[in-house]
């Protein structure tokens, strides 16, 4: 026996934790510590002392145990970070996405690791990258969409993990995939999804040989690794397109240098556009630009006179039109965007007009960058109200931190607004344009009032802020309004009651959707198509619309006044009102009923009258007092 151990069992019994101590120093296998036990009970020490060994133990494995986990989590975080380096740093997509593959492999502690992504062009799906293969034919397989585990995984945008691959089947099993992984000997499989957006890019995957069961904290692992890796293929598509589009300027430069008697001129162009657009210039900075180089009057627009616009456009060169102005078409990708117009020019010489050219493909690109960016705030906030309606998040910190980034505060009161085109459209593409051109005016409308916004449905859902003084009424009627003129045609928005605390009641934001919709429902079958209302605008049949059914606020709006009167002074009025109607609204039949004077019945109804309005009486609204009558008898306790 060693003389670390007798000391160890000669310690006094208040000291039994320092043998357990010394091992989690020295950071000893988790079977060492049932020796100072075993050591112990063969010297025959006291029950007390191997109990309070016993008891040391449990609390030092335990110890033992969180900081291995520490250490793994930390291997996890380090791995992550050095993963986000390697995607800041991007140059090589390839070996970006090895070094993904290798560190999720190693971390989980898997035979194999390896990602597949989808080719549209073909329609299948294919290995991108593998770690710890050995057979050439799984390295190499090509399989259709929805085939296997990994077309589960695509097919449902949600991680699958399968302990036994052979006897698995949820999912389709091909001859090819099959025996690919027969090949491999894989047999436990975990594969969560690559997303860009809402769409499925490829798949992630770790495997053992043998059967296993993975953890929720490693599928949260490979999720996190496969969130980088689509970072990874992301970024390199815009790297892609910005080499493109840097290429295009290289074209144009070198046209520009063919002009050898003007070379000095046409680099200074460039360059001042360059530094425009670097300082981070608008459109109209550089119409102001080109206007000083070529000592005239530039002008943006995105309405030029269409026969010269479209032969701009079709010739890629700027063209005269009448005999003073020249226009060059700003377009991309098939797609006509506006025109810049030189004014009072009536002659230009080559180097004039590919300024002018030019000019008009750096606006082009400004345009689409803007337009860029401000698709991706949409999708961002398209994404979060999604979240709220489907009340896929639970956790209001990051719900709220996500929703500060888009200058939105979801602890305010908001009214949850559904919208739709009322127009008929020609065609199928018609009628897609036109649902996506009023999806960004309801985005742009909720960015510019701390809003959010998301297509559904066929149409748009709008969460916007209640202000102060407003109405679900008003907001929707604005809403409508704006809308419309955005988009050129009618549009009917259907509003919720107010929705307060919705990051703490999720189900309150899908509830008041379903509200709007109900709404905008009744709005079109009542022949009101392009205003905008709210429940309380259709009186008791707001009953009917309101998700929540707030009878006690119908009944408070149509007579509240007159239950009010009757518990301060202690009239009849509700009683003489009810009579009033049960006796077919006849005075004489009514004083019979409540065996007063004719003239009491009358001086009650008058004061009715003075509180309910004078066209208390009218059909419409008789029979919302009769109906809120009702309901109250009914809501009022039962008296024995």
């Amino acid at each position: 026996m060693s003389s670390d151990h007798l000391q160890s069992a000669e310690r006094p019994a208040g000291s039994a934790e320092a043998p357990f101590l010394e091992l989690l120093a020295r950071g000893a296998s988790a079977e060492a510590y049932e020796q100072p036990v075993l050591i112990a009970r063969a010297e025959g020490r006291p029950t007390e002392r191997i109990a309070a060994l016993e008891a040391a133990k449990a609390v030092a494995l335990r110890v033992r145990s969180e900081l291995e986990g520490r250490r793994r989590r930390e291997a996890e975080l380090s791995a992550l970070f050095e993963t986000a380096h390697d995607l800041a740093g991007l140059r090589d997509l390839d070996a970006v996405l090895r070094a993904i593959v290798q560190r999720a492999r190693s971390l989980l502690g898997t035979d194999v690791a390896y990602l597949s992504l989808n080719d549209p062009a073909r329609g299948d799906t294919y290995m991108r990258v593998t770690e710890g293969s050995v057979a050439a034919r799984f390295q190499q397989l090509r399989l259709g969409m929805g085939e296997g585990l990994g077309g589960l995984v695509a097919q449902t945008a949600r991680p699958y993990v399968t302990d036994d691959y052979f006897k698995d089947d949820r999912f389709q099993h091909t001859l090819t995939i099959d025996a690919g992984v027969r090949d491999e000997g894989l047999v436990a499989i975990l594969g969560v999804p690559l997303t860009l957006g809402h769409h499925v890019i490829g798949v992630l995957f770790a495997a053992d040989r043998r059967a296993r069961v993975f953890e929720r904290e490693q599928i949260a692992l490979l999720g996190s690794f496969a969130a980088l890796a689509a970072a990874a293929i992301d970024t390199a598509n815009l790297l892609t397109e910005t080499r493109s589009a840097l290429t295009e300027l290289e074209r144009a430069n070198e046209i520009i240098r063919d002009h050898s008697g003007v070379i000095e001129r046409a680099s200074d162009v460039h360059d001042r556009l360059a530094e425009l657009v670097l300082r981070g210039g608008g459109v109209h900075d550089v119409a102001a630009a080109v206007s000083e180089i070529l000592d005239g009057t530039v002008e943006f627009s995105e309405v030029a006179p269409t026969e010269a616009l479209e032969a701009s456009r079709a010739e890629g060169h700027a063209v005269r039109h009448k005999d003073d102005d020249w226009i060059a078409a700003v377009a991309a990708g098939g797609e006509l965007l506006g025109a810049l117009v030189l004014r009072g020019h009536p002659g230009l010489d080559p180097v004039d007009q590919r300024t002018l050219e030019r000019a008009a493909m750096v606006t082009s690109l400004l345009l689409l960058a803007r337009r860029s960016a401000a698709e991706a705030e949409q999708r961002v906030r398209g994404e979060l109200l999604d979240d709220l309606l489907d009340a896929r998040d639970r956790d209001p910190r990051l719900l709220r931190e996500r929703a500060a980034r888009l200058d939105a505060d979801l602890d305010a009161t908001h009214i949850v607004l559904a919208a739709r085109l009322d127009g008929a459209a020609a065609d199928a593409d018609q009628e897609a344009a036109a649902r996506r051109r009023l999806w960004s005016a309801a985005s742009h409308l909720a960015a510019t009032r701390h809003g959010l916004a998301a297509a559904r449905d066929g149409g748009t859902v709008l969460l916007l802020p209640l202000t102060a003084g407003d109405t679900a009424t008003e907001l929707a009627r604005r809403t409508a309004g704006h809308l419309g003129t955005a988009v050129h045609e009618a549009v009917t928005v259907g509003a919720s009651a107010p929705v307060r605390d919705l990051v703490d009641h999720l189900d309150a934001v899908a509830a008041a959707y379903e509200e709007g919709r109900r709404c905008l429902d009744a709005l079109r079958l009542l022949g009101r198509s392009g205003d905008g209302a709210a429940a309380e605008d259709f009186g008791f049949l707001g009953l009917l619309l309101a998700g929540d059914r707030d009878i006690a606020g119908f009944v408070d709006r149509t007579i509240g006044q007159v239950v009010s009167y009757d518990d301060r002074r202690g009239t009849d009025l509700l009683r003489t009102l009810d009579a009033y109607f049960a006796c077919g609204m006849s005075p004489a039949r009514t004083k019979d009923e409540l065996h007063v004077h004719v003239n009491t019945v009358a001086q009650r109804l008058e004061r009715v009258g003075r509180l309910l309005g004078a066209d208390w009486q009218s059909p419409a609204r008789a029979l919302e007092i009769q109906l809120a009558l009702r309901l109250h008898r009914l809501a009022a306790p039962t008296r024995h």
